[in-house]
């Protein structure tokens, strides 16, 4: 593994002004409607479904999806947010609060964890700025009783479709892409064209940075030093030009390290709050990246629906690619 780098910022500078006026430039609002709460997903409908069922040509799956183990994960509650807890609530050592006859029994338990602790799908309720999210819908819409508006639940069911790796640390020879060198819309290019793929509009584009590759078994203490390396935030305009549906990637945030003075997510507030796409956070995508350079594939069928949580900001995910 390379010697990870110390987090920093990167020497380029942008302003906020610099990102409010991406923002207006690459804007969906109102594109399917006063009252669309779907957002980028609305480049994702059946037909583009039905042509991403001939990505299947071996049948081989793999689950994008960090394993939920008690303590375990990237999170270390610095903002709110924590790793699992799984508890159980019935075992096989004590009898069971009812007779089940046959001398038959059963185990439980339950899970506790943050919806974007883990593999998730941030909402477009997710990030707001100057009091609007998604559509000019007010922030005060997401209150103490949830998400009223573009919430998770209202777009859980579309994660489904033609699912396209770039593997960028992989095209850069590297473990993971140097952490002071944001991914930019030309790299992008590149990589696709390396690798023999094109975007097509619905796709689901996922980011292999190579973060993942600092985990070490349960010791996550290594992936904090990689976890931003990442999409620069201007990015946003070559996934609206390629009609994206959803991007997804193995770092923390999806983008890079902020260039935006004094703004730490500035591809996260263009990229939901104002374009309307669905971010995809801390997908494990190694096995997955191995086999595409096995085989030289790079697009397969790709399903990853969210939890119908009512209001929910986002969701835990086990996205599953088929080949």
């Amino acid at each position: 593994m390379t010697t990870p780098h110390e987090p920093s910022s990167p020497a380029e500078t942008y302003t906020i002004e610099d990102v409010y006026a991406l923002g207006r430039e690459i804007s969906n609002w109102g594109r399917w409607g006063p009252d669309d709460e779907r957002g980028t997903l609305n480049h994702l409908g059946p037909d583009q479904r039905l042509a991403a069922a001939s990505a299947m040509r071996s049948g081989r799956t793999f689950s994008l999806a960090l394993p939920l183990k008690t303590g375990v994960g990237p999170q270390t509650g610095n903002i709110g947010r924590t790793n699992c807890l799984h508890v159980m609530t019935q075992t096989g050592d004590t009898p069971g609060p009812m007779d089940m006859g046959g001398e038959a029994d059963f185990t439980d338990d339950m899970l506790v964890l943050s919806c974007q602790g883990s593999t998730q799908w941030d909402a477009l309720s997710h990030i707001y700025y100057s009091g609007e999210m998604y559509n000019g819908v007010p922030a005060t819409e997401v209150s103490a009783a949830g998400s009223g508006r573009n919430g998770i639940d209202k777009v859980h069911d579309g994660f489904v479709g033609r699912g396209v790796l770039l593997d960028m640390a992989r095209h850069a020879s590297v473990d993971c892409w140097d952490l002071m060198t944001p991914i930019r819309s030309e790299d992008l290019d590149a990589c696709a064209a390396a690798q023999g793929v094109t975007i097509e509009t619905g796709d689901i584009v996922l980011v292999r940075t190579g973060a993942m590759t600092a985990v070490d078994g349960d010791n996550w203490s290594g992936f904090h030093h990689t976890c931003l390396s990442g999409l620069h935030f201007t990015t946003v305009k070559w996934l609206a030009e390629h009609e994206v549906a959803a991007v997804a990637a193995d770092n923390v945030m999806v983008e890079g390290l902020s260039p935006v003075a004094g703004v730490t997510s500035p591809m996260h507030m263009v990229a939901i709050r104002d374009l309307g796409l669905l971010l995809g956070e801390l997908w494990f995508l190694e096995d997955l990246a191995a086999d595409c350079a096995d085989d030289g594939q790079y697009d397969f069928f790709l399903a990853a629906p969210a939890l119908p949580i009512a209001g929910g900001c986002g969701s835990p995910v086990n996205p599953i690619a088929v080949k």
